[in-house]
């Protein structure tokens, strides 16, 4: 079984995202290492580009302060390899077509299949577009993450059948950020991606109390929150990783009562 399922196994899971190098890259080190010892199931790490057209501007502005400080893809890469050291924790990658592109995608896989990377989230890869990148991700072992989004609508029973690891379902139009009420009819998107495949699903986008994740929780398999975490960490810094453990740990017993 591969890590990516083992995170749905033990119930609802709580994924937590961290951009790479925001304050710094050993404070991303202490922040993942304290998420996975409050309970975060899996985690998503953001390999900072310079123009994330899906995140709103709490993560936005979590990139440049990154790409400001010399966090480069090769840097990300030995983070990860640090981690791996001391954790097992799934680990996917949420970044851009541009920074695979640039990077090379047969040398990008390689050596996410060689530091323990276990999936890859491209927000802006199109479905139909997604062959681009599906053979190398194959041949190394690392599953390409599809999105679900609100405007997805006659395509997502199509999308649900080709999926692999766990489907990312978005839960609000718009980018990233933490929303006061999130009113999409989630629970129809869900029923359509149950009825079309076993891979779990997981909402996120807008979700940042405890309420929020439990209420979607519910309705599938998990909660991702990322803009409320990274407004821990823009407000502690270097203090953060305590912090961001506490908020993981109140998260975690939310989507767990679901």
């Amino acid at each position: 079984m591969s890590r990516l399922s083992k995170a749905f196994e033990g119930g609802k899971a709580f994924i937590p995202f961290i951009t790479c190098g925001d304050p710094d890259l050993e404070t991303t080190e202490s922040t993942v290492l304290e998420a996975a010892k409050n309970g975060a199931d899996l985690i998503e790490l953001g390999i900072p580009f310079s123009d994330p057209t899906a995140e709103g501007p709490v993560i936005q502005a979590a990139n440049e302060r990154a790409l400001k400080g010399g966090v480069t893809t090769d840097k990300v890469f030995d983070l990860v390899r640090r981690l791996r050291e001391r954790t097992d924790i799934p680990l996917v990658f949420m970044t851009y077509a541009n920074v695979v592109y640039s990077y090379d995608a047969e040398r990008f896989m390689a050596a996410c299949h060689e530091t323990g990377i276990d999936g890859l989230i491209l927000p802006d890869l199109p479905f139909e577009e997604k062959g681009e990148f599906l053979p190398v991700c194959r041949k190394y072992g690392v599953e390409l993450i599809s999105l679900i989004a609100p405007t997805s609508e006659g395509r997502i029973a199509m999308i649900a059948r080709e999926a692999s690891g766990f489907l990312y379902i978005v839960s609000s139009l718009g980018v990233t950020g933490v929303r006061s009420e999130i009113t999409t009819d989630l629970a129809s998107i869900v029923k359509i991606v149950r009825e079309n495949t076993d891979i779990p699903c997981a909402i996120g986008f807008g979700i940042s109390r405890p309420e929020q994740a439990e209420r979607m929780a519910a309705i599938s398999d998990g909660a991702i929150v990322g803009s409320a975490i990274i407004k821990l960490l823009a407000e502690y810094g270097r203090e953060a990783p305590s912090h961001v453990g506490e908020y993981v740990k109140q998260m975690k017993e939310a989507v767990s009562r679901a």
